[in-house]
Formats: C-alpha cells, sequence, structure tokens
C-alpha cells in the first residue's frame, strides 16, 4: 500500500514538473537570464572561473559557425560545380518515384532532364507524457535542386494537474536551405534563416543548422535535422530524427524530437506524416 501511494506521488509529482517547463522557457527568455540554483560551499572558489569558460563558449558558438562556413574552403559549404558531378543530380518528383531515387536522380536521366518544382508538406504529432504533448507542421518549398526554402512551426502544450492551468509556447523557425552533398541515396545540407518565439515573448535570432537524409533501402528513409539559435541571449536548438516509409508520393513517420528552450529540455516521440506536391 504505501509503495503505490509513494509511486502515485511520484508520478503527480513529475507532471507537475513537466507543466512547469513552458513556463519557465518563458521567463527565462523575457529575462534574458537562467534559472539558477546557489552554489555550494564548495564551489564558490571555483564560480568565477566556470561562469568566464561559459560564458566564453556562449559567444564562440556562433563565430565557430561563422568560420567554419566562411574560412573554409569555399567549396566546404557550396561545392566545386566544376569537379563534382554530383551537384548537378536533379531534384526528384518525390522519393523512390523510380524504386530507388531519394531526393535527387542522376541528370542522365531523360525523365528528369528538366529542373523541378516541389512542395513537401509535412505534420508530425508530439508527445511525452499525457500533460506535455504539442504539434510539428513543416513545409519546403523547393524551387529547383540548388536551394529551397522552410518553415517550421511548433505548438508545444504542458497541463498542470494541480491547478488545472494549461501553458502553451508557439515556437517558429524560417529558413533558406542548400543540399551540399546531391547523391541519389544521400543528400546533406545545411540552412541559414531566424528563430521566432511568440506567446508574449515576440522575440527571434539568427539561426542556423545541419540536416541530412540517407535512403537505405526501398520505400524507406530517414533523415535527420539540427537547429541553433540564439533568442536573448538564450538558446532555442531544435534535433529530429525520423523514419520515413513511403508509398507513392506520400509517407508515414515515426521519431524523436528533442528542444532546448533556455534552460529546459523538451524530449518527444513523433508520429506523422507527409505529401509531395
Amino acid at each position: 500500500m504505501l509503495k503505490n501511494t509513494l509511486l502515485l506521488i511520484l508520478f503527480v509529482l513529475s507532471s507537475s514538473i513537466s507543466a512547469q517547463k513552458i513556463d519557465k522557457s518563458k521567463e527565462e527568455l523575457k529575462s534574458g537570464k537562467k534559472e539558477e540554483k546557489p552554489p555550494l560551499p564548495t564551489q564558490s572558489q571555483n564560480q568565477n572561473t566556470t561562469s568566464t569558460r561559459e560564458s566564453n563558449f556562449d559567444s564562440g558558438e556562433t563565430s565557430l559557425f561563422f568560420e567554419i562556413l566562411f574560412f573554409v574552403p569555399f567549396y566546404g559549404g557550396i561545392g566545386d560545380y566544376e569537379n563534382e558531378d554530383h551537384l548537378y543530380n536533379k531534384l526528384s518528383p518525390y522519393p523512390y518515384f523510380n524504386n530507388k531515387s531519394g531526393n535527387y536522380v542522376e541528370f542522365s536521366e531523360d525523365s528528369i532532364a528538366k529542373n523541378q518544382v516541389r512542395f513537401d508538406v509535412e505534420n508530425h504529432f508530439l508527445y511525452s507524457n499525457n500533460a506535455a504533448f504539442g504539434n510539428h507542421f513543416k513545409g519546403k518549398f523547393r524551387l529547383f535542386h540548388y536551394l529551397y526554402l522552410q518553415s517550421d512551426y511548433r505548438e508545444l502544450i504542458e497541463r498542470d494537474k494541480f491547478s488545472k492551468t494549461t501553458s502553451n509556447l508557439s515556437l517558429f523557425q524560417f529558413n533558406l536551405g542548400y543540399d551540399r552533398l546531391r547523391f541519389e541515396k544521400f543528400n546533406l545540407g545545411w540552412t541559414l534563416g531566424a528563430t521566432y518565439i511568440a506567446s508574449g515573448i515576440n522575440k527571434a535570432g539568427f539561426s542556423y543548422g545541419l540536416n541530412t537524409e540517407v535512403f537505405p533501402f526501398k520505400k524507406v528513409s530517414f533523415n535527420s535535422a539540427m537547429i541553433w539559435s540564439k533568442i536573448n541571449g538564450l538558446p532555442v536548438n531544435s534535433f529530429e530524427f525520423r523514419g520515413k516509409y513511403h508509398q507513392k508520393n506520400y509517407f508515414f513517420s515515426m521519431g524523436y524530437e528533442n528542444l532546448k528552450i533556455a534552460s529546459p529540455s523538451y524530449n518527444y516521440a513523433t508520429f506523422g506524416a507527409g505529401i509531395y506536391f
């Protein structure tokens, strides 16, 4: 009896703690400060050194990206069009349209001799527990095989079972994307853009990211995407990994998403579907 009571208390407390994440993210993003616990007496001597290191790491995160992007050889981010034949591969109408190609198909194929324009739409339900869930809608407009525009909209919802209240957070990401590697079974690229948080925060920050998709065997693919940004000096990062089952010009998916919004971290299982126009 006592054991069951303790388990029930732990479950209720965990739900309550989960339901406070969104409010904590909002408060920190508004103030620009993370909520910190008082240091232990043994930590006081090293506090200044640790703070300095953390500050240097945070300030150097964005500058490191720019160094990688602009100070490595130009082809590292864009490519050498004179010597890399895969850069001329064309965008496919949809993955596995010919039972073998992913997002790109070799230029030599007559059926894809011209540039494609493609609109990818997908929606995923996010689930952490009965008190924490959400939705992720993504649209990707591929003008041609060089660049694309991508927009992500996440709506996070948490319920506090004690106070009977509901908190929500709206997260938007707008990016310009470029696939640096464009093979039939694999593509990898980067994104540049902005992240915006509504829900009373109403602030935006520069973002950058990486993404890849692999097509290992017929009708199945795996994709991963990471976006880093800062709003009011605090991290707003996203990571997603999914497996997709393709059927003609649509797919079904299952996966995982992690969001870092100020100090709280959010973990979700995802279930969804998408279509290619």
